[in-house]
Parts: structure tokens; C-alpha cells; sequence
């Protein structure tokens, strides 16, 4: 078998065939009738009236020989069968074709249609062109690209090879756009918010540091979809806002995280979580009927409905019934001995890390669709406390397939307790804890002046990752690869 250099220098002499016969091999622009899909549409329109058409694609297979050749066409939204024959094309053309042209070359083909004697929609070619000659070999039709790395490296080859794999973003295209129809269509206005920022707020997560020149500052990737900036629109006189963006966590990788990925959040005054779980439930039953066209779902071991009752889980209740362990009432020792004994790994020794590693022990084991309620407040620094108890706040996260499915809160507009819990975030990172909240004093000024109740509610695109039941990389278009 000819290495892919040797195989190189072969399609570089075909190169200059091309060249030779006055052909330009990356032209600007060849004839283009319409495309592949739309050529299926008015077939029997052009076939009855024999007009000439010219389509577009890349060459996937080639068979045939001596006087006809059968070329299959692929533009990413069909495909397309040329029939080439020598007495309908031009001798020296024919040959070129034999002899400068491969499978993976692009090229566009003009001819009239018809129906074969196999009834396959085909192109009779009168006249070519070459509209990219490729120089390296597609993969192997039938494996494609086995290695992983490779496939995520390499992702235009995957997309050439696997159409499965395209289908996975067109329809991660559809479900980010009844997203945002959804929440036009509920009264939210779209908004745009800082991606680099001074204090990263509105979650809990290591950040990507850099530096801005102009104004000599360290800055920040945000890693929320401008949380804090939302809830000063709130405070402006915006009764409801959303935004799709990007959002950078700077930590470790997993089936269910990434390090750059896209989030929604949502802002709305005068709600609280009740009035958001309920808009929630409503969207992703949305999502999944227009997307996918079911509610039910596989995902991992779990199967799971979304038309069901969501049952509302309380956090403390579930570690109990689960681990025997009351997070109320433990000690830090009673926590790392349960997680030990479960065979977990934690990182970092304080209380809040500690909790939040024995619930997402126990989240593994819920199918869902539920919703989880009553967090601790240690967990939660910019949730409302529920009405009479101080510990616990007004939090709600769906729980589907095993997974947190997004985060929501009655938002806290308490001025002085924000203050008091961002005093708590800032001892956990002078204590090293590198995913504590960053305190923005400068929103506590703002909730000073008055921010109405409001219901705040994100979730990314990890929803279309478990309905789709692929790993997170699996649906990131272009994931971060290290160098070679």
C-alpha cells in the first residue's frame, strides 16, 4: 500500500493534468444550478423539460469503466448520482476525468436529468469542471476515522465520512433555536453581557486568567452567562432577559464537562423558583417534541420521560436515604469517612466541597425527570433562603438521566445577607479554594439601590448532550485538542 506522501505526489501529477488542459483546480466559482436537495425537489420539473442544470459536490464513490463511469455526489445536504459516458461528453474531457480526477475531489457537472433503468435520479453529464482538486486521500469508506483523537483532530474528515455525525449539529442548530424562540415567544429580550470581566460571578468554577493591555488589569473568561450583569438589568427596569453564549471553566474534563461550552440564562422579575421550575418543565418538553419529536429518552443506563411528573427530591433527605449521612448534623471527619468508604475521590477540604461531592454521589443514582430542592445555603451564596430557615435556600435543579440538567434560584436581593456571603466565599479562596465565588462588591452596591424579586434559571448544552446520549465532546463541534 502507497503511503499517503507517495499517494500525495501521485494527485500532484494529476494537479498538473488539470492545468495542462487550461482547467483552473481551485477556481472562484464554478456553475451551480442549485444544490443536491433541491435538485431531488425539481427533478421531475427539469427531467420532463430536459433544461440543462449544473450541480455541486464532493466525488464519495466512483465505479464503472470503459465507456461510462458512475460518480456519487455529496454537498453536506444530499447526494447525487453523475452518469459520465464517453459519447456524451467530450472524448478528451472523458479521459481528463479518467485520468486527473479522485474520490474527494469537488467539482460541478453539468448535464440534463434522468431516471436510470434502476430508478435512481441521476445527472447525465455533457461538461465538468474541477472546483477543488483535493491532494491527500479521504479515509477508508467503510471505517472511517477509528482513532478518537484523530476523529476530534480531524473533525472535517469526520463530518465528510459520517453523516450521522453532521445530523448531531444540524440538530444541536434547531435545539439552540426553538431555545431562543421559546423565550421570545415568553416575553424574554435577548441580551448581550461581558465574556471578559474583572470578578467572575454567578458560579462556582476555576476561571482562565489574562491580560488586558490597554488598561494594565488581569481579566478574566467569564463563567457564567453574565449572571450578575442580568440582575443589574433587573435592577435597570428589564423585566425579563436571556442570553445564548459562551461561557470558559477552567477545569478538568469529563463525558459531562468541557472547558468552553454554551449556556442560557435567564432572568425574570418578580418571579420566584416555583414560577421558574414550572417555565422550565415547559421548555424542555418544548425542546424535546420539536427537536427530537419524544419525551422519552435513553441516556446511559437510565430511561426517562419528560411528559412525566417531575418529582421535587429535597437535598439532605436524598444523601440521607442514600448514604445514612445528615449533612446538617455530620462532621467534615463523618463526610470524608462516607466518601472513602464509597470509594469517591474529593479535592479540597472544606465543608461546602465536601457536600457537594456526597450529592453528586447520590445524583447518579436518580433517573429523573425531578427537580432538587432546599440546598444548603453553603452551597448556594446567591440563592434567597427559604421563608424561616436560614440553611437551606430557594435553589431548584433538574435532575435527568443521572445528571444536573441546569441551576436555578429565587435570587437573593438582600443587600446585607449577599454581602455576609460573599465575606464566606472570600475566606474559602484565601483558603485556597480556587472554584469559591469571587465577591463583586460593586453588585452589592447595586442590590443597595433595590433589585425587584427575581427568578434566575441557566442550563447548557449538556441537555442536548443526555437527549441525544453522546458524551459532551461527541457534540462540541471542534473540541480543544493539545498540540501534537
Amino acid at each position: 500500500m502507497a503511503s499517503l506522501e507517495e499517494l500525495r505526489k501521485i494527485r500532484l501529477g494529476k494537479l498538473e493534468l488539470l492545468k495542462k488542459a487550461g482547467i483552473d483546480p481551485y477556481p472562484a466559482k464554478v456553475p451551480r444550478t442549485f444544490c443536491l436537495e433541491d435538485a431531488r425537489k425539481n427533478f421531475e420539473e427539469y427531467e420532463k423539460s430536459a433544461k440543462p442544470v449544473s450541480l455541486c459536490g464532493r466525488i464519495m464513490a466512483i465505479r464503472g469503466q470503459g465507456a461510462i463511469l458512475f460518480l456519487v455526489l455529496d454537498d453536506g445536504k444530499s447526494t447525487f448520482q453523475a452518469v459520465v459516458k464517453v459519447d456524451t461528453l467530450d472524448k478528451k474531457l472523458f479521459d481528463l476525468l479518467i485520468e486527473a480526477v479522485d474520490i474527494g475531489d469537488i467539482i460541478s457537472v453539468t448535464g440534463t436529468l434522468f431516471t436510470t433503468k434502476r430508478g435512481e435520479q441521476s445527472i447525465l453529464v455533457t461538461s465538468w469542471t474541477i472546483a477543488a482538486k483535493s491532494l491527500l486521500p479521504l479515509p477508508e469508506k467503510w471505517h472511517g476515522l477509528t482513532d478518537p483523537d484523530e476523529k476530534f483532530r480531524k473533525r472535517y474528515l469526520d463530518f465528510i465520512m459520517d453523516t450521522e455525525v453532521r445530523e448531531i449539529f444540524k440538530k444541536k442548530a434547531k435545539f439552540w433555536d426553538v431555545t431562543r424562540q421559546f423565550m421570545k415567544d415568553e416575553g424574554f429580550l435577548e441580551v448581550e453581557t461581558p465574556t471578559l470581566e474583572t470578578t467572575t460571578g454567578g458560579a462556582e468554577a476555576t476561571p482562565f486568567k489574562t491580560h488586558h493591555n490597554d488598561y494594565d488589569i488581569d481579566v478574566y473568561l467569564r463563567i457564567s452567562v453574565g449572571e450578575l450583569w442580568q440582575k443589574r438589568l433587573m435592577a435597570g427596569g428589564f423585566p425579563k432577559t436571556y442570553e445564548i453564549g459562551r461561557v470558559y471553566r477552567n477545569e478538568g474534563s469529563s463525558p459531562e464537562h468541557m472547558q468552553e461550552f454554551t449556556n442560557l440564562e435567564f432572568y425574570w422579575s418578580y418571579a420566584d423558583y416555583n414560577d421558574g421550575m414550572e417555565l422550565v418543565v415547559k421548555m424542555y418538553r418544548k425542546l424535546a417534541q420539536e427537536v427530537f419529536g419524544t419525551t422519552k429518552f435513553t441516556y446511559k443506563e437510565f430511561s426517562f420521560d419528560l411528559a412525566d411528573e417531575w418529582k421535587k427530591i429535597d437535598y439532605a433527605e436524598e444523601i440521607l436515604k442514600q448514604t445514612s449521612i445528615d449533612i446538617h448534623s455530620a462532621t467534615d471527619a463523618m463526610i470524608k469517612d462516607k466518601l472513602q468508604e464509597l470509594k469517591v475521590s474529593y479535592d479540597g477540604t472544606n465543608r461546602e466541597r465536601l457536600i457537594d461531592t456526597l450529592w453528586k454521589t447520590c445524583r447518579k443514582n436518580i433517573a429523573g425527570p425531578a427537580f432538587l430542592i432546599n440546598h444548603p445555603t453553603l452551597v448556594a451564596p446567591l440563592a434567597k433562603s427559604v421563608a424561616g430557615n436560614t440553611g437551606i435556600v430557594q435553589m431548584f435543579q433538574p435532575i435527568i438521566g443521572g445528571s444536573e440538567i441546569g441551576r436555578g434560584y429565587s435570587e437573593l436581593n438582600d443587600p446585607i445577607d449577599q454581602r455576609k456571603r460573599f465575606e464566606e466565599q472570600n475566606k474559602l479562596l484565601e483558603g485556597g479554594d480556587t472554584e469559591a465565588m469571587m465577591p463583586d462588591w460593586e453588585f452589592v452596591e447595586m442590590l443597595e439601590h433595590g433589585m425587584p424579586p427575581t427568578c434566575g434559571y441557566g442550563f447548557g448544552e449538556r441537555l442536548f448532550a443526555v437527549l441525544i446520549n453522546k458524551p459532551l465532546r461527541e457534540v462540541t463541534m471542534f473540541p480543544l485538542m493539545k498540540g501534537k
